[in-house]
């Protein structure tokens, strides 16, 4: 088959949850089909990364949302009622565009990655449609509400409900429909929500395998540090974990690393705390630290951060929110915290225990290389396209 593919940014390099899944989605559906790619960009994209991605597709499209677009698609978000995420990436020019690749191409699917790119395909009725939603954006937004800044809370509350009521328009506009975890599919909102099709992201074991390194940090928390999600999970490892933690191991070494590191996370350093940012082999970021920590309690959606750690081999405590779409099993291949308290404790128990740490370590990367498999999501989504074509 033709496929095109539309994506809101770059999937490369793999320095966020959408890039990752639509890297690996293209590297496996390229296998037995023709990918076009078609891209939305906010800055240059990279000459590698362009020739990445020709590896595997028959055409890129990249195409650059200026900074004056969006400026002017933030005051359109004043009057016509999307969310201002949707908003930002679309343009009418830029649309005439996918149009005329559509009519070239004459591709015999098209698949869009979030619903941020669901406008430009809206009127195409003659070409079968899937959209992965990825997550319930609505709800991370949601979550965002209780931390954000008091005049930031209107804002922040009118962009969920907006970003809901798309979701349950966007439904419409397609005749597949796929997420990543059932927790994410009943936050959508639309009647026929079951009928959304799971696909998890999975986990390239051949690259995460265990390797041998020095483990200089107690623990480590990786991923986009730009992220708000991320950002708060970093404040809180450094402002109410670690003072309790400095009391009773105070030589303890934490490292907090990713792309992109806000001026938020930077102040965080300190002589026991090293902020790090975008590594190019992260494999041995994780495994220079004895457990990995996530005290996850905004966003949604599968943690990719967790399957990688998991599938090196590193013991990994985080929050039930993260683990709702994890699945794992506490104590047994994941151990699962929901307060300062329970995480403390958690840590103090596995970083005093290298049975346990070799334990959980074990048993979570034999379940997550299991369960979590590029190969078999991306098997499961060329089954619902092949149906679709075939009806």
């Amino acid at each position: 088959m033709k496929l095109i593919y539309l994506t809101s940014r770059f999937p490369y390099p793999l320095n966020k949850g959408d890039k990752l899944r639509s890297y690996h989605q293209i590297k496996e559906l390229s296998i037995q089909n023709d990918i076009y790619l078609i891209s939305l960009s906010e800055s240059k994209v990279s000459e590698r990364s362009i020739v990445e991605l020709n590896k595997y597709c028959k055409s890129v499209h990249v195409y650059h949302i200026s900074l004056i677009n969006r400026i002017f698609n933030l005051f359109k978000t004043l009057i016509n009622n999307r969310p201002f995420q949707v908003n930002y990436f679309y343009h009418q020019k830029i649309q005439k565009k996918i149009n005329s690749n559509i009519s070239i191409i004459n591709p015999d699917h098209i698949i869009c990655q979030l619903v941020r790119t669901a406008l430009y395909v809206k009127d195409e009725h003659s070409i079968p449609k899937t959209i992965d939603y990825m997550d319930a954006l609505s709800k991370g937004l949601e979550r965002r509400i209780t931390i954000s800044k008091f005049w930031q809370k209107p804002f922040v509350k009118m962009e969920s409900q907006r970003m809901k009521r798309f979701e349950n328009l966007a439904f419409e506009f397609f005749n597949n429909h796929i997420i990543i975890s059932s927790i994410d599919r009943d936050e959508i909102a639309h009647i026929n929500n079951k009928n959304i099709e799971i696909i998890p992201n999975g986990i390239d074991s051949n690259y995460f395998k265990k390797i041998t390194t020095n483990k200089i940090y107690d623990l480590i928390f990786i991923g986009n540090l730009s992220y708000i999600p991320n950002i708060e999970a970093a404040k809180y490892i450094s402002k109410t974990i670690f003072p309790i933690l400095k009391e009773k191991i105070p030589n303890i070494r934490i490292l907090i690393s990713g792309s992109n590191p806000s001026k938020k996370v930077l102040r965080l350093a300190n002589k026991n705390i090293k902020i790090s940012g975008w590594v190019d082999d992260i494999r041995e970021t994780y495994c220079s630290g004895k457990v990995f920590f996530a005290p996850m309690n905004l966003g949604s959606g599968l943690q990719n951060k967790l399957l990688e750690a998991m599938s090196l081999g590193i013991p990994c405590i985080t929050s039930n929110l993260c683990n709702e779409s994890l699945g794992g099993t506490h104590m047994k291949n994941i151990i699962i915290g929901n307060s300062a308290e329970e995480y403390i404790s958690q840590i103090l128990n596995i970083l005093n225990n290298s049975e346990l740490i070799s334990d959980i370590g074990k048993n979570g990367s034999e379940y997550v290389n299991k369960k979590f498999s590029w190969e078999n999501s991306n098997k499961k989504l060329m089954g619902i396209l092949k149906h679709k074509q075939s009806n």
